[in-house]
């Protein structure tokens, strides 16, 4: 974290990129600023401005263009709210926003401008949001999500995991992440030991966009979580210039069942302000789904999804 670049310049030089690059990225990095750890870094190929990693973190003018029905909160995470922190959208599960910090600052995000200022940041500030989801039978599973969730220290995670599996009713814990993909040394022993030492069954979802994100370190990260039974599932999402064809998406499918990551999403993007250039047509989403499933398994497909604000599930595209 210490060591990621936070500057366009400083992305361009270390990829051998023009120099121009950086002084169209200033208007998009004003809003949301860049962050890029050097691990992920290290995968991108240098002199390729158009290298799908590269476009996933690289500010551009579009940004800052206003479009029509691109809004602040595309999924309703403010009307989801039951107390700050703590949201609940769907029958049977709470999301948690455990915190506001990421390890890399995607340029889609749909959270970009989320007002983390609000959400508990003290283990105690938790506890009134942990009444809340042990007041409602009906929570079977709670999320962690941000931000990323493991950037937290692992004896804080613990014991809020500890606290979530002393509510009778809550039976999986489930935890989105980036990390393995950004950081993939954050796979620690002390990780593993509390995520599975509780009784509640453990659920790991990643973000992989593109194979190409999916080196050997990140195999040999993710390698432990599965030989410790944690559930590993990849949600990704569709986006223009960087996995918006179908060989892509068969490259990161084939990926993820090689270092055994169920594909499980392929989002629609969310029509978040500032990200509206990396929308795809959902007619072209369609057509890429129906080539995937004659070319892999069915396990192999991801469930084309939208999250529309307010409905009470995500809407299957294909």
């Amino acid at each position: 974290m210490r060591d990621a670049v936070r500057e366009a310049g400083e992305l361009c030089r270390r990829l051998r990129l023009s120099p121009d690059l950086a002084s169209a990225a200033a208007s998009g990095a004003g809003q949301f600023s860049i962050f890029v750890p050097p691990s992920y870094l290290s995968r991108i190929r240098p002199g390729d401005p158009r290298d799908p990693l590269l476009r996933q973190v690289m500010p551009v003018v579009d940004e800052a263009v206003v479009v029509p029905n691109f809004t602040t909160d595309p999924v309703g995470d403010s009307a989801a709210s039951l107390r700050p922190g703590v949201l609940k959208k769907y029958i049977g599960r709470a999301l948690l926003i455990t915190t506001g910090a990421c390890a890399v600052h995607c340029r889609y995000c749909f959270r970009r401008h989320f007002s983390y200022e609000e959400i508990p940041h003290s283990d105690a500030a938790w506890d009134s949001a942990l009444t809340t989801i042990a007041e409602d039978p009906s929570i079977t599973e709670v999320i962690l999500s941000g931000g990323d969730p493991l950037m937290l220290v692992d004896f804080r995670l613990a014991a809020l995991a500890d606290k979530i599996a002393a509510i009778p009713h809550v039976q999986r814990l489930r935890i989105h992440t980036r990390l393995p993909i950004m950081i993939p040394s954050r796979v620690t022993k002390e990780l593993i030991v509390w995520l599975t030492s509780s009784r509640l069954t453990p659920v790991v979802v990643i973000h992989a966009n593109h194979a190409q994100e999916i080196d050997n370190d990140v195999a040999q990260s993710l390698a432990p979580l599965r030989q410790a039974g944690v559930m590993l599932l990849n949600q990704a999402v569709l986006l223009r210039g960087i996995n918006d064809s179908t060989a892509a998406l068969k490259d990161l499918s084939e990926r993820l069942l090689e270092i055994s990551v169920v594909p499980y999403y392929l989002h629609q993007l969310d029509r978040v302000a500032g990200a509206a250039h990396f929308e795809v047509p959902i007619t072209q989403g369609r057509q890429i789904m129906q080539e995937l499933r004659a070319l892999l398994p069915g396990y192999a497909i991801p469930r084309y999804v939208q999250e529309v604000a307010g409905m009470p599930n995500k809407t299957v595209l294909a």
